[in-house]
């Protein structure tokens, strides 16, 4: 009787520990994952059901010590559930399995990273050029990722006025990164008639 006790207290301490995990090292990723599911063509209602049985299959584990990569395991459980669902579906086209079975990670290459480092700096810089007060809500809500309610707490108003000044602020952002691509694309436009006309 002891002994089946003391089996329980373990096992229920082994799972929570395993939450903690899960909370710390999985979750963050989740969005990630998500958007490679949307990039793959999957619904939003099935990729809920594949993120909940890859959580399921994780709180089954015995331990999470051997785990290296917590992304890339979970990252790999999805995708595996992914590609035996496709297989299932006799209408998939076989190229489409074969694409996501051989995808291994979502890893930007070093040409995106250096594409979002560059679209990164530019849009601090787009938010430099906010109102302080909208500067410093869209900074906390959009870079550090603050809720509402947490920015209306802090700055001692109400979340309403919060949303305002986030809705203000991206409509800008919005506005100068679309008038920016398009001065590039003028700019460029430009320097290509001037070399149509030396040839």
């Amino acid at each position: 009787m002891a002994s089946g006790t003391a089996g329980g207290a373990i096992d229920a301490a082994r799972r929570r520990q395993t939450a903690v995990w899960v909370a710390r090292e999985i979750l963050p990723h989740e969005h990630r994952v998500r958007a490679w599911l949307r990039r793959a063509g999957t619904a939003p209602e099935d990729a809920d059901e594949l993120i909940q049985e890859a959580y399921c299959r994780l709180a089954m584990l015995e331990a999470v010590d051997h785990i290296d990569s917590p992304y890339a395991y979970f990252f790999s459980i999805v995708r595996n559930l992914l590609v035996r669902r496709l297989k299932r579906q006799r209408i998939v086209p076989l190229e489409t399995i074969a694409e996501i079975d051989a995808y291994h990670d979502d890893r930007p290459s070093p040409e995106q990273l250096a594409a979002g480092r560059l679209a990164y700096g530019k849009a601090l810089d787009l938010i430099a050029r906010l109102p302080e007060r909208c500067r410093r809500i869209v900074q906390l809500r959009k870079i550090e990722g603050w809720s509402q309610r947490q920015i209306a707490e802090h700055l001692g108003t109400t979340e309403k006025a919060v949303e305002k000044q986030v809705w203000l602020g991206v409509r800008f952002l919005r506005q100068a990164w679309s008038q920016a691509e398009q001065d590039a694309d003028d700019l460029m436009g430009e320097h290509e008639q001037r070399g149509g006309r030396r040839r």
